[in-house]
């Protein structure tokens, strides 16, 4: 399946950024998709790739959510009259209902809203946010010994064959 662009990279080709951490630290319980409100150095930037998804978390105030944390690296070309904060507080973009609902899951204990991943969907930069709730030690080693166990599963296919 190639992409629109013909690339040929591959369904996941659309992804800018993982929080590859939040799989591990947390139990996924529900996904929404939101749009962000960005200015136009940061989507020149996030075509490029430059951005981070490391301990970054969404916050809801207001009936807005807000996107705290996410890192997104100035190019060096952008305009000398703006100003470039890399860290800033970006708008999400999600419905009334959507808004409501992570409220009141956030409110109960040991429950959060994390984003996942930042990605295009056709022109435009979506952001997969989870309702998680916190792992415990003991189920990040089972995840980890899980994921050795596949790996060595495939190895032992990849060389039967």
């Amino acid at each position: 399946m190639a992409n629109k662009k013909g690339k040929g990279k591959g369904p996941s080709s659309n992804v800018i950024a993982q929080n590859k951490k939040a799989r591990f630290e947390y139990h996924i319980d529900e996904t929404f998709e939101a749009g962000l409100a960005l200015s136009g150095w940061e989507v020149k930037s996030l075509r490029a790739g430059k951005a981070q998804l490391t301990d970054t978390y969404i916050l809801i105030k207001n009936g807005e959510a807000w996107l705290l944390g996410t890192h997104i690296t100035p190019l060096n070309t952008i305009s000398t009259h703006e100003l470039a904060d890399p860290t800033r507080t970006r708008k999400l973009l999600l419905h009334r209902k959507e808004i409501a609902k992570i409220f009141s899951r956030t409110q109960d204990k040991g429950h959060t809203c994390v984003p996942l991943k930042l990605y295009w969907k056709d022109s435009l930069i979506k952001c997969e946010l989870a309702l998680v709730t916190g792992k415990k030690q003991h189920d990040k080693r089972a995840t980890e010994k899980e994921r050795d166990w596949n790996r060595q599963k495939a190895r032992i296919m990849r060389d039967a064959k």
